[in-house]
């Protein structure tokens, strides 16, 4: 299947011709892999060879916990880059288990073309930095909130942005409470406990689809 409609439309590949894209994949330095839902995309402590831009699914990080649970700490989307933080580095390992959450398309970069196209597209280049640098944060930012965390500390991070996102202590759900103990990393009836536990010492109000902080 071509894919080079979605490479198009990925942010770091913006700066590119489609004849370059069509060139590189020509001569294999492109290259498009297809992972079906629950299928593992790399291992813990796996090498990091090439650079990845998810072009359709999604794709999350996961470890295990002292319990043997298996915990999401985060969740790539289209247009999201795999690798880029580790290629380049002394110890370009994978430190987590990395799964397809839903079939998912990805695009595979090779080093040697990677530093090719640094060398000669600055649009690139800066487009590679911005997007390196602004998930980094992110991608940090949620392990210091979610890993080393207690569940109510988790619970009430994700409370405390909801109401500044949302401008009220009365905070509509967006998703499920299923969902949300994937997004915070903890097993939904573990979610469950520390919300009654929350709710009997008054601290919360809770339904089907919203909290309200009391």
């Amino acid at each position: 299947m071509n894919y080079l409609k979605q490479m198009k439309q990925t942010t770091l590949l913006s700066s590119l011709s489609a004849e370059e894209i069509k060139r590189y994949i020509s001569d294999r330095s492109f290259a498009t892999h297809v992972y079906g839902k629950n299928n593992i995309v790399h291992f813990s402590g796996e090498v990091c060879s090439k650079l990845e831009i998810i072009l359709s699914g999604s794709i999350v990080v996961d470890r295990i916990d002292e319990s043997g649970n298996l915990m999401t700490v985060a969740e790539f989307l289209s247009d999201d880059i795999l690798g880029g933080n580790l290629l380049f580095s002394k110890n370009p390992h994978y430190p987590m288990t990395i799964t397809a959450k839903s079939p998912t398309v990805v695009l595979e970069i090779n080093r040697e073309r990677l530093f090719q196209l640094f060398s000669d597209n600055h649009d690139f280049l800066k487009s590679f930095l911005e997007f390196i640098s602004d998930h980094a944060m992110i991608l940090g930012d949620r392990i210091k909130h979610y890993v080393n965390r207690t569940i109510r500390e988790s619970i009430l991070s994700y409370l405390d942005y909801e109401c500044k996102k949302q401008n009220s202590n009365h905070i509509k759900l967006s998703i499920t409470k299923k969902a949300l103990a994937e997004r915070i990393g903890v097993q939904r009836t573990s979610l469950s406990r520390e919300l009654a536990k929350m709710r009997d010492e008054g601290l919360i109000e809770f339904s089907i689809d919203s909290i309200v902080m009391l």
